[in-house]
């Protein structure tokens, strides 16, 4: 069990946090529409997964404005954020703050995700949502990047993640 921190205050979560160069759990998560996604729809896309507390919490928001703008430079990647927020929340958000270059995923009937993942929050009175993470994996599914942010209300370190995806991906030519 892993410990991150809330204002100062330990906050325990649960499951098993992926490492770098394990092959990421499968998932089925729902999008804005109410339709089912698995892990495998982005298949042969490398994946970028920011998990938030909610899109309404100002680290949740913040998060997902900082990936919009970063999307762009990242080739044949989809970036996914995935909170406890129902569909309907997220395609409100979506739609009020211009969130269009992202996927944005409800655990409403995917709960596996919580433990699968590493973010399942355990104590109260925060039980049930997730811990803030950022996760990058490559066209097969492996994990290139996984930060448990130590603090739930801060924000991950986009510029290493995206070092770490791009340098992955980037064929070293030969002598």
């Amino acid at each position: 069990m892993a410990t991150v921190m809330l204002n100062g205050t330990p906050i325990s979560v649960g499951g098993r946090f992926p490492h770098v160069g394990d092959t990421a759990h499968s998932f089925m998560l729902v999008d804005t529409q109410l339709q089912d996604v698995p892990l495998s729809k982005y298949w042969g896309r490398r994946k970028v997964i920011a998990v938030i507390p909610s899109v309404d919490a100002a680290v949740g928001l913040a998060i997902a404005k900082r990936l919009e703008a970063i999307a762009p430079e990242l080739e044949n990647t989809v970036v996914l954020v995935v909170s406890v927020d129902t569909p309907y929340a997220l395609a409100r958000v979506a739609q009020q703050e211009g969130l269009y270059r992202l996927q944005l995923l409800s655990t409403l009937r995917g709960r596996d995700f919580h433990k699968d993942y590493g973010v399942m929050i355990t104590d109260v009175p925060l039980s049930g949502l997730m811990a803030t993470s950022l996760i990058a994996l490559d066209t097969d599914d492996t994990v290139r990047y996984a930060e448990l942010v130590q603090d739930i209300n801060g924000e991950p370190n986009y510029t290493a993640m995206v070092e770490q995806l791009i340098t992955v991906e980037t064929p070293v030519p030969e002598a």
